[in-house]
C-alpha cells in the first residue's frame, strides 16, 4: 500500500461501491482528508467482511498515524462492530459517504467518531457527474439504489434501504458527461436495476432507460448491464436487445438457485423455468447474447436432489460466466435460523458449481476462435469482449481505454487470445461489431 496526494479507498464488493468510491474520493479530497485511508466495506459474506478487517488491521500497521475510515454496507448494517476496531478511527454510514457535509464533518478538529444515518428513512438517490473512474477504463453509473424485496439469506437491504431510483434526464446527463471524459463502456448499476423506475412517475421500466440513453449519448460506444431479476422481464428491454447493438450482448442473472423449492425458502419471486423462459427469449432477440449468474451453494435444507437441479439449470439456460456464492449466514435474517449444511457439504458443492462453470466457460471459450469481437483494452493488453470474455491482444502493446477490433486465433487458460484487425468488418455470433 502506498500514499498518494488523494486518499488511499479499499473498496470491497459490487460495482456500486466502485461508483460511490469515485463520489468519495473527490469529496474526502475537497474535506482536506487526502491522506486518509478509506475502507468501503461489503456485507454480503462473512469472507467479504473478514477481508475488510484483514486489510484494515494491516493498514493500521502499516501507518500507525494514518485517520483510517470505515463505510460501506457493513458498517452501515452494525456500526458498533467497526468503532469496537482499536485501528479504526471513524464509521461513515453508506448515505452519509456520498454527502460533501458528512466528509467536512469527519475533518473538522471536534470530528465524530460514527455518523450514521438511519437509511431506512432516506428517500433520495445520489447524483453525482464523475469525469472517470481511478483504475478502470470502465465507467459504472447507479441508475438506482436499495431493494424494496426480502430475500431471506440477504442482509443488503439492511445496508442500502428501500428502492430509490434517478430519474433519467439525469442519468443521460451524467452518461453524457461521462462520454466527454472519454468513456467507452458504461456499466448501469445498481442493487437492483431491474426495479428502476417502480418510484417514479409512470412506472418506467428499465428498458425504457436504456432506450433513453442510447438515443441521448450516441458518442456511447458501448453499454453494459449488471444484475437482472429474472422475475421481472421487460418487452422494452428484449426490443432494445434485439435492435441496438450498441447494448452489449451480455446479461448477468441473479439466479441464486435451480431448485423451486429452495427458490421459494429464499422467497425469490422466479422459478427455475422463469429462468429458463428469459434466456430463450433474450436468444431468440439476439442470437449472440450470453449469460452469467449469480448462485448460492449450500443454502440451508438443500438436498443432494436440489444441488443437482442448480447444475441442470445452468445447463438448461446455457450459463457462461457463472459467480458462485458458498452460503453464509448473515446475522437477522431469516435463512440464518433455518436448519444448516455442515461447513465441507457447502465447500463441496460450491466446488462442483465451480468445475461446471469453468468447463462451460472453456466451451464457449473454444467455440469463439476464429471469430471476430471488439476488445475494450483495459490493463496489460487485456480486457474484455462484448460477450463479457476476458482477452489478451498479441502484438505490440496498446494504451488501455482503446477499443480494438480483434480476430480471436487462441485461448490461454480462462482467456480469449486476439490479435488486431482494423477495420476489417466481423460479425460476432450474428451482430455487426466492425
Amino acid at each position: 500500500m502506498t500514499r498518494r496526494n488523494s486518499p488511499d479507498i479499499h473498496t470491497f464488493g459490487c460495482r456500486l461501491n466502485i461508483w460511490e468510491s469515485e463520489v468519495m474520493r473527490n469529496q474526502a479530497a475537497d474535506a482536506g482528508l487526502s491522506d486518509a485511508i478509506i475502507f468501503n466495506t461489503c456485507a454480503v459474506t462473512a469472507e467479504a467482511e473478514k477481508q475488510a478487517r484483514q486489510a484494515i488491521r494491516k493498514a493500521r500497521r502499516d501507518f500507525p498515524d494514518a485517520k483510517i475510515i470505515v463505510t460501506g454496507c457493513a458498517a452501515q448494517i452494525d456500526p458498533a462492530s467497526w468503532t469496537d476496531m482499536a485501528e479504526v478511527t471513524q464509521v461513515l454510514g453508506n448515505h452519509d459517504k456520498l454527502q460533501p457535509q458528512s466528509w467536512a464533518r469527519l475533518a473538522a478538529a471536534n470530528a465524530p467518531d460514527l455518523v450514521v444515518s438511519d437509511i431506512m428513512e432516506i428517500g433520495e438517490t445520489a447524483s453525482h457527474l464523475i469525469d472517470s473512474f481511478h483504475g478502470h477504463t470502465r465507467a459504472f453509473l447507479q441508475v438506482q439504489q436499495g431493494c424494496d424485496h426480502r430475500c431471506t439469506f440477504c442482509v443488503i437491504p439492511f445496508g442500502r434501504g428501500n428502492n430509490r431510483s434517478a430519474p433519467a434526464v439525469t442519468l443521460v446527463e451524467a452518461a453524457r458527461h461521462l462520454v466527454s471524459h472519454g468513456c467507452k463502456e458504461l456499466v448501469l448499476t445498481g442493487v437492483d436495476i431491474t426495479s428502476w423506475g417502480a418510484d417514479l412517475d409512470g412506472r418506467p421500466r428499465l428498458g425504457a432507460l436504456v432506450r433513453q440513453i442510447l438515443a441521448g449519448v450516441p458518442d456511447l460506444p458501448r453499454l453494459r448491464l449488471s444484475s437482472l431479476d429474472p422475475a421481472e422481464p421487460d418487452a422494452e428491454l428484449m426490443d432494445v436487445l434485439a435492435t441496438e447493438p450498441r447494448l452489449l450482448p451480455h446479461l448477468h442473472l441473479s439466479m441464486q438457485h435451480g431448485d423451486d423449492m429452495i427458490l421459494k425458502r429464499m422467497k425469490r419471486r422466479h422459478l427455475a423455468r422463469d429462468v429458463i423462459r428469459f434466456c430463450d427469449e433474450a436468444r431468440r432477440r439476439r442470437p449472440d447474447v450470453v449469460f452469467g449468474a449469480d448462485i448460492i451453494a449450500g443454502f440451508p435444507t438443500e438436498s443432494e436432489a436440489a444441488h443437482d437441479a442448480s447444475l441442470s439449470l445452468l445447463e438448461a439456460s446455457g450459463i457462461t460466466h457463472l459467480h458462485v456464492f458458498p452460503y453464509s449466514p448473515r446475522p437477522g435474517t431469516p435463512a440464518a435460523k433455518m436448519p444448516q449444511l455442515p461447513a465441507n457439504i457447502i465447500k463441496q458443492r460450491a466446488a462442483a458449481l465451480r468445475q461446471y462453470g469453468a468447463a462451460a466457460l472453456v466451451r464457449f471459450l473454444d467455440h469463439a476462435i476464429g471469430a471476430n469481437d471488439q476488445l475494450l483494452v483495459e490493463a496489460g493488453n487485456s480486457g474484455h469482449g462484448r460477450q463479457f470474455t476476458k482477452i489478451r491482444l498479441d502484438g505490440v502493446p496498446v494504451e488501455p481505454g482503446q477499443l480494438i477490433d480483434v480476430k480471436i486465433i487462441g485461448r490461454d487458460g480462462d482467456s480469449l487470445v486476439g490479435r488486431a484487425s482494423p477495420k476489417v468488418p466481423g460479425r460476432v455470433k450474428g451482430v455487426s461489431v466492425a
